[in-house]
């Protein structure tokens, strides 16, 4: 059983989907929203909540007895987004990936898991890459929109998935799952310099899938030749192989009815519905949150590559 810590949690899509596959439990969330710590709390009644990934680290984990293996959350959108105002991944709120790339290096968790709006491939993928290689992490991603796993709407986002060489980057550890020796030392900051100082990396935007290894080298490859990092081998499950051929614009003929039941049909309301408790509130966390199926297959192929 993997463990998992998810940041930027909101009501816990991440969590949700990784724990449908009944290989990952979540020990710990970190969450600034008080309305989502409320929903988190209700469904995940024993696991803690921290309130602020700017003072979350590596020892208040350790106290709660919630050692990862697995770090996984989508840092906020607002400068990266087209909506937004352009600020990039170095804004004042995006640019809390600096802290998301801290916590990697000070845990040094198996696997990293990242998801964020489609701009990020031309708006600081190559931030995110490099701060990953700069930590010895390989890197594969893929855009997946939600429409892919049965959803009634697009919501085209970027999802990455990065490893560690367990026998080369973590030290051994101590009687309370803290990966002591493995972590980096240095002056205060470097490991969020090395993450802000990536060279940004301005990309097609066909280029829908592709792999970054520790090394810092890279694979881009042509349309129509792309794999997928999460293409499964389960025969019981549709494999998601979205990347070939296609351009991020395109459909496919039949969208993958991956968790069956879990697209109901929804109700025939608008968007003001008198009597509903906080309404506003659950809009807004349910638009921020993850598609849960999508991380179901990212633990699934995890699983299957680690049986």
């Amino acid at each position: 059983m993997l463990t998992v810590l998810e940041l930027f949690s909101g009501i816990g899509g991440f969590s949700l989907g990784l724990e449908r596959t009944g290989g990952f439990k979540t020990v710990a969330f970190c969450e600034i929203d008080p309305f989502c710590r409320q929903v988190a709390a209700k469904h995940w009644p024993e696991v803690p909540i921290h309130d602020d990934i700017r003072t979350l680290n590596a020892d208040w984990l350790a106290e709660m007895g919630a050692w990862p293996d697995v770090i996984c959350g989508g840092f906020p959108c607002t400068d990266i987004s087209l909506a937004g105002k352009g600020a990039g991944i170095t804004g004042p709120q995006s640019g809390l990936w600096r802290e998301y790339a801290r916590l990697i290096g000070e845990i040094r968790p198996r696997y990293v898991l990242v998801e964020n709006v489609a701009a990020l491939l031309g708006r600081g993928l190559g931030n995110v890459l490099g701060g990953l290689a700069a930590l010895g992490y390989d890197a594969e991603w893929h855009c997946i929109p939600a429409s892919y796993v049965g959803a009634p709407h697009r919501r085209d986002r970027v999802w990455i998935v990065a490893h560690s060489d367990t026998s080369g980057i973590h030290g051994e550890c101590d009687d309370t799952g803290s990966n002591r020796e493995g972590r980096r030392e240095g002056p205060a900051g470097s490991i969020r310099e090395d993450a802000a100082n990536a060279p940004i990396m301005q990309r097609d935007e066909r280029h829908v899938h592709g792999r970054r290894d520790s090394e810092g080298t890279e694979s881009l490859p042509e349309l129509g030749n792309s794999g997928c990092v999460v293409a499964l081998a389960n025969p019981n499950r549709p494999r998601l192989e979205i990347g070939q051929g296609q351009r991020r614009d395109a459909r496919p003929e039949q969208p993958a009815a991956v968790g069956s039941g879990w697209w109901q049909s929804e109700p025939d309301v608008g968007r003001v519905a008198y009597g509903v408790p906080a309404r506003v509130d659950r809009l807004k966390a349910l638009g921020n949150a993850v598609v849960p199926q999508i991380p179901e297959l990212i633990g699934l192929a995890i699983m299957e590559a680690n049986p």
